[in-house]
């Protein structure tokens, strides 16, 4: 048996965890697991309480996508079904905006598919972002695709707190998923939003075929890019994609792979994102011991469970939603 605790006050005091360690924990025999989430638990509570930050998307732009992501139903390889619509309009995002704020929601993540933002769409996200701003204090995250230095810079001027930009998966096992942008690509576009001053977001989606080794690499990577927060996907294979059948996941692994990320991220937000519903089924809950940072609602193109099933959830584990005075006095204060 390891002594998962012992991990978990290494950590705490400062210290890191080895390549061998982060590959014992996805490895941990699943009547460990308990004690696992408890010792992955210290480590969130001592960062983050008792708290839970809860993020919204607003899909801004939907389908026509030219890049060719083997997991996406957006992607030119997809022959999923999806609703197709160029970047939405001001009132739209106001009204996104309104819905997360009167949810109580801290984050508002307007995100568009395609490969990167043209200036126009910049201009729409800058034009909508000031008066979201003005109006309810929101905390702003974007996710537009690859970013030149100039886009950042606006983004940033006009309120985008945050930018989100997946590494997705490993860099080794990068070119199994994509080819029509290399890892590389990616790994600039954070460095690129980190050199405007916006707040990294970068994440994994967990379940392409990858190695133990690579979840471990993920992990690693977005420790060395030094991610503020950390979205964990788990595939939800979508047919009519190139991952359509793949279910190689089970939710006992599922809660592994967050106590893997909280172990070598213990200071970040790590969010348990898409796909949790129907991966980590009815253990979700125990992901927050992990985890402290979830979506709610609806996904880019899968849904998500009902609102007010996530709000009893948090009750239920004794949890406290972080509120957006709360989150408005977090920001101030950085």
């Amino acid at each position: 048996m390891n002594n998962w605790m012992e991990l978990a006050e290494r950590v705490l005091d400062g210290g890191e965890i080895t390549n061998e360690e982060a590959g014992s924990i996805l490895e941990c025999p699943d009547d460990e697991v308990l004690l696992l989430m408890h010792a992955a638990y210290q480590i969130r509570k001592h960062h983050y309480g008792k708290k839970v930050k809860l993020n919204m998307i607003m899909n801004a732009k939907s389908g026509l996508c030219p890049e060719n992501c083997g997991y996406c139903a957006q992607s030119v390889m997809s022959k999923a079904p999806v609703d197709a619509y160029r970047f939405v309009d001001k009132e739209t995002l106001l009204e996104g905006a309104k819905q997360a704020h009167d949810l109580n929601i801290g984050t508002y993540c307007i995100v568009a598919s395609g490969r990167g933002p043209s200036n126009r769409e910049v201009d729409k996200v800058v034009e909508a972002v000031e008066e979201i701003k003005e109006t309810y204090g929101l905390k702003l995250c974007a996710c537009l695709g690859l970013l030149k230095p100039e886009q950042a810079k606006r983004l940033k001027e006009a309120g985008i707190d945050r930018y989100n930009h997946n590494i997705n998966t490993s860099k080794s096992n990068h070119s199994n998923i994509t080819t029509s942008h290399t890892y590389d690509d990616r790994v600039n576009t954070v460095d690129t939003a980190k050199e405007s001053g916006m707040s990294p977001c970068s994440g994994v989606i967990v379940g392409m075929k990858e190695t133990r080794q690579d979840v471990v690499d993920m992990a690693n990577s977005l420790k060395h890019l030094n991610a503020d927060s950390i979205p964990v996907n788990f595939l939800h294979a979508i047919d009519g994609t190139p991952l359509e059948g793949v279910n190689e996941l089970d939710p006992l692994y599922c809660l592994k792979v967050l106590a893997l990320f909280r172990f070598v991220n213990p200071a970040k937000e790590i969010r348990i994102s898409g796909g949790r519903e129907v991966n980590l089924r009815s253990l979700q809950p125990l992901g927050l011991y992990a985890a402290n940072s979830i979506f709610v609602g609806s996904y880019l193109t899968t849904d998500g469970q009902e609102d007010t099933e996530d709000h009893k959830m948090l009750m239920d584990l004794g949890f406290e939603v972080e509120s957006v005075e709360e989150m408005k006095a977090s920001l101030a204060n950085n």
